[in-house]
């Protein structure tokens, strides 16, 4: 197995789809809390240029997987590595659900109030997952609301803790609170709730395929727009970049 990478000081664990669940399921047993980010482009710049917090929260993390085809892109151009598939965050929670079922018990943390309720329905019908719990972001991160929700969550006792919260925020509140909430997989996988609830869909199959799901999520909603600054920057930042010689 290859050894983890660094990409603009961010590390990056060269594991596809399947790598990545079964180092999951690897945890599930444990007693110690893991913690899972999801890279892709648009959390690099943020962390980089806007947010030391996340930068350090990065690269704190138990597994960082390639979420996308830019962080692949990149990779590639900036260190010669090929790495062997991307993970996104609504792909390994559904992978890892789909493979566990009833071995697997998730607290869905995040979205609207009523969104995560309806997400863990549908997982437990679909994948036949054991609910631990459930409850909306729209919590005040002040050491008082976050601090009842970690104890909350710890009580329920999951494997899993799917935080849908916005990039940034929800691998922050997984990272503070890792040694209170003892949860052996958390995860920060933005909107996994939308789509586990069936509120919103994913982009079709076609574009995933093809790999510009990015780009249809994009242009189909005019509240992304004000990320493509960020993709553009991360791709002008890999393609002035000097690759790394290997010896």
């Amino acid at each position: 197995m290859m050894q983890r990478l660094s990409l603009f000081n961010f590390p990056v664990d060269p594991l596809d789809l399947e790598g990545v669940v079964e180092r999951l399921e690897g945890w599930m047993g444990s007693f110690d809390p893991h913690t899972v980010i999801t890279l892709n482009p648009e959390i690099v710049i943020q962390a980089e240029e806007e947010d030391a917090e996340l930068a350090q929260v990065i690269r704190a993390a138990d597994l960082v997987s390639a979420d996308g085809v830019g962080i692949v892109w990149a990779v590639k151009k900036m260190l010669d590595v090929d790495l062997p598939g991307r993970a996104s965050g609504i792909d390994i929670v559904t992978r890892l659900m789909e493979r566990q079922g009833a071995n697997l018990r998730v607290f869905f943390l995040g979205g609207k109030p009523g969104i995560a309720e309806l997400a863990a329905r549908n997982s437990s019908e679909k994948y036949g997952v054991q609910i631990a719990g459930f409850d909306h972001g729209y919590f005040k991160d002040d050491g008082n609301e976050d601090l009842k929700l970690a104890e909350k969550i710890r009580a329920a006792y999951p494997h899993l803790l799917i935080t849908s919260l916005g990039a940034g925020r929800q691998e922050k509140f997984n990272h503070r609170h890792r040694n209170r909430l003892k949860v052996p997989i958390m995860i920060g996988a933005g909107g996994t709730l939308d789509v586990l609830s069936g509120t919103v869909e994913r982009a079709p199959e076609w574009t995933q395929k093809m790999k510009v799901e990015w780009a249809y999520r994009i242009l189909g909603d005019r509240k992304r727009w004000n990320r493509f600054p960020r993709l553009m920057k991360f791709a002008m930042r890999v393609q002035n970049a000097k690759p790394i010689e290997k010896k």
